[in-house]
């Protein structure tokens, strides 16, 4: 079953590309893959620790949600620490969750310091492997990001890699921070 939000207060226009692709020209993409397990229960895990915010939490960021990533849900993603942390509001732009995915995407809204798409889907393999892949497409949006516009993409592609990492322990019953 899958679901895809109409734009609301998003701040981009390619509204569901992470999902449906070509990625839109004009941003930095992003996708990095990774190997999580193997099997149905590894799959099943990811899957809700991903839809639960469990593995954004094990990264090490702050999330406010109201419940498990779903379709117009709103979401406030804290990056940093103290009076350096940003604050990154987000909206659930897509959600899968089918017998091979399980996920969802977020699209940026105002006050983010990007603007873009980004989503985070487990997928069952044929084979039986299970991966986590996360795509997105974003751009600077404020002075700060633009300033750093050079080191972003391999902030995000760092981030992408740990949450791959955290997900594996995390599907394979390890703790979650």
């Amino acid at each position: 079953m899958a679901s895809c939000v109409p734009p609301s207060r998003l701040t981009y226009p390619e509204v569901g590309a992470t999902r449906h692709r070509p990625l839109p020209a004009g941003y930095h993409h992003l996708r990095v893959r990774t190997r999580i397990g193997a099997g149905p229960e590894v799959f099943e895990a990811a899957g809700r620790a991903v839809l639960e915010w469990r593995m954004h939490r094990a990264v090490g960021v702050t999330v406010r949600a109201r419940g498990p990533a779903a379709g117009g849900r709103t979401v406030v993603v804290g990056l940093g620490a103290g009076p350096l942390r940003l604050r990154a509001p987000c909206e659930v732009v897509w959600t899968v969750a089918d017998d091979a995915h399980t996920g969802f995407a977020y699209g940026t809204l105002p006050g983010h310091p990007e603007c873009g798409e980004e989503s985070f889907v487990v997928s069952l393999e044929p084979d039986g492997s299970v991966w986590l892949t996360v795509t997105a497409f974003s751009r600077p949006a404020v002075g700060l990001t633009r300033a750093v516009a050079p080191l972003v993409p391999h902030l995000q592609r760092a981030y992408a890699r740990r949450c791959g990492r955290v997900l594996r322990r995390l599907a394979a019953g390890g703790r979650d921070g």
